[in-house]
């Protein structure tokens, strides 16, 4: 199939209008058929229930074109999943799973010439979201959602691609307990928005986030997951890390990643899972004082990111840069 004729190595990270995308309406109780529609514009009231009180919820994920030709998606039964999970907690009525997955490879299909080449550097992102529409201005959920799919090509997430990235560990909370973290609402990523610009402006990349109770165990950044590849047998200050035994750092982790792991296998494991199915009991990547860490690099991943090396994160509350080794 003969692709658009765009530079495919130097897209960044932004929207571009696509041929084709999905549309289901909400109304009278249930989900209507469905399909796909040219038209790229959104008619509401000024009363919306999704712009008065956001509630709305979404997904991403990538596709991408194999060395043989073909397109391949990254386990969107899992997005599926979260998805309908986060429509509960909105009081938003679920998108069916089976659905949601038939809805984003129609819309893949009908936008296939978008779909970066192989070895391009590129791929097709995916965005299925959901919203309350119809006039609500009293405190309550909305009666009338839409759920939609559109699609657009994308280059890497971060300015200049994959490259290690230098990170501040915010003092601000990400996510609470017993909060909205666990799912992928609107209003997460709009409270998300003055650490990530602040950060910008003081020359980081991203973020690291530690846990709201306690500030003492690493979290995640603002889109994405960490791995901590280990490597058994090393102190840590010969991992690369330049700490001393006065100053706490990351040390204890509840998943070991060796270097040469599967990366099947690691998506996997918990830690990486956390995303789907973070409770209040799930575990997390512990921040005490050095005394025997393991870790050999700290990665961090999500289907904006892929999976980038970090370089440096920075800690306010000491003023000091912990540097993380090289493969």
């Amino acid at each position: 199939m003969e692709k658009k004729n765009i530079d495919w190595s130097n897209l960044g990270f932004g929207y571009m209008q696509t041929d084709m995308r999905y549309v289901s309406t909400f109304r009278d109780g249930a989900w209507d058929e469905g399909g796909l529609t040219d038209k790229a514009t959104i008619e509401m009231s000024e009363c919306a229930c999704v712009l008065q009180y956001a509630q709305t919820c979404f997904e991403g994920m990538k596709a991408y074109t194999t060395a043989d030709g073909k397109i391949v998606c990254f386990r969107p039964d899992l997005n599926a999943e979260r998805m309908v999970q986060s429509a509960e907690r909105l009081k938003m009525p679920p998108f069916p799973a089976e659905r949601f997955l038939e809805a984003i490879k129609e819309t893949v299909k009908a936008n296939a010439e978008w779909v970066p080449p192989y070895g391009s550097g590129a791929s097709l992102y995916i965005r299925p979201y959901m919203f309350g529409y119809n006039s609500v201005i009293g405190v309550k959920p909305a009666t009338d959602y839409q759920f939609r799919v559109f699609v657009t090509p994308v280059g890497p997430y971060f300015k200049g691609g994959i490259k290690p990235l230098t990170l501040r560990i915010s003092d601000l909370d990400r996510a609470a307990p017993r909060g909205t973290g666990h799912i992928k609402a609107g209003l997460n990523y709009a409270m998300s928005l003055h650490a990530i610009v602040t950060a910008h402006e003081e020359g980081f990349d991203e973020n690291m986030y530690l846990d709201a109770a306690t500030r003492t165990k690493v979290e995640e950044t603002g889109g994405a997951n960490f791995l901590f590849v280990t490597k058994d047998g090393k102190k840590w200050d010969e991992a690369g890390y330049e700490i001393t035994d006065d100053v706490p750092g990351p040390q204890r982790y509840t998943e070991k990643i060796k270097v040469g792991d599967n990366v099947t296998d690691i998506m996997k494991l918990p830690c990486v899972q956390s995303a789907h199915k973070r409770s209040g009991k799930e575990e997390h990547a512990q921040v005490h004082k050095n005394s025997a860490g393991l870790v050999l690099l700290l990665l961090s991943t999500c289907i904006y990111v892929c999976l980038c090396h970090l370089r440096l994160v920075y800690c306010y509350r000491f003023c000091r840069f912990y540097r993380c080794a090289q493969l």
